[in-house]
């Protein structure tokens, strides 16, 4: 059962609902899912996919919500993270069009978007006809502060930031500073944004992300499984993260009261995550003529 000192939400990351239904069993209680492209590629190519055939752009959809759709039921007080299609061809329309359908599909949804200049337009429009958005990619303090001001006016619980602490390790950095950073600066803000700590490679990512306060945090099978057989531990502020192999990410104090337009929310990660989503999504899809 739910430890009663916890106050982090915890999150599967993962499209597949066997591993819902696994966690549920473990845990004895599972606040959210995120999923992404590249977990559906690889669910779809282990399950669905044989003699290296393809769905169609109208197939991939349909299994995309059929999955969801019973992650839902698994979870229906919890929040489902449901990732838009895009490259550096598609519009902030044209992510705001796919982010409505896909909102409609469950009554708990949470649409990503990518913090990419299109990604925040569409999260403006989507707060704006009152939907629920998770922005992905955040690999920046500053990309977090465009989040929080492309969707301020909406209510605490409709918005997450997903900062990517792997992908930040993978280039030496300190990517527990950046969650630490992101959470000392928005202190200053109405907290209609919620921090969800991504790309969990660790135990000792998921328990620093517990010292520090995360809002939420989205973790594997392997690592929530590895943390009940722990018997939960929910560590302070004392715990002690190793940082000997990186660099650190200084904390800037980003003034959150700008137009979400004036902030440099352009990083090279983010291009490169973006790449690698549609790659897998394409893995699985062929296009309709």
């Amino acid at each position: 059962m739910r430890p009663q000192n916890l106050k982090t939400k915890i999150f599967l990351d993962s499209a597949d609902p066997e591993e819902t239904k696994k966690v549920l069993e473990v845990l004895g209680f599972l606040d959210g899912q995120t999923t992404n492209p590249s977990l559906l590629a690889k669910l779809e190519a282990e399950k669905f996919i044989k003699n290296g055939e393809k769905l169609t752009n109208k197939e991939i959809y349909k299994r995309y919500k059929e999955i969801v759709t019973e992650i839902s039921k698994l979870i229906p007080d919890g929040s489902v993270s449901i990732e838009v299609y895009d490259d550096k061809t598609t519009t902030a329309e044209e992510m705001f069009e796919q982010g409505k359908e896909m909102f409609s599909w469950i009554p708990n949804a949470q649409v990503k978007y990518p913090i990419i200049k299109a990604g925040l337009a569409a999260a403006e429009m989507s707060i704006k006809a009152n939907m629920r958005v998770n922005m992905t990619l955040c690999f920046d303090e500053e990309q977090a502060a465009t989040v929080y001001a492309a969707t301020r006016g909406a209510k605490k619980g409709d918005v997450y930031v997903s900062p990517f602490i792997g992908r930040l390790d993978d280039i030496g950095e300190n990517g527990m500073m950046l969650i630490s950073n992101i959470l000392e600066d928005f202190k200053q803000g109405d907290g209609h944004v919620e921090v969800l700590a991504a790309s969990i490679r660790t135990m000792d990512h998921f328990l620093c992300s517990l010292a520090m306060g995360s809002d939420i945090i989205t973790a594997p099978l392997k690592i929530l499984s590895e943390w009940a057989e722990k018997g939960m531990p929910i560590p302070g502020k004392e715990y002690i993260y190793d940082t000997s192999k990186f660099k650190d990410i200084p904390y800037k104090g980003i003034d959150l009261n700008k137009n979400w337009s004036e902030y440099n929310y352009q990083h090279e990660l983010t291009d490169k995550g973006i790449e690698k989503f549609d790659a897998d999504w394409n893995s699985i899809i062929i296009r309709e003529q």
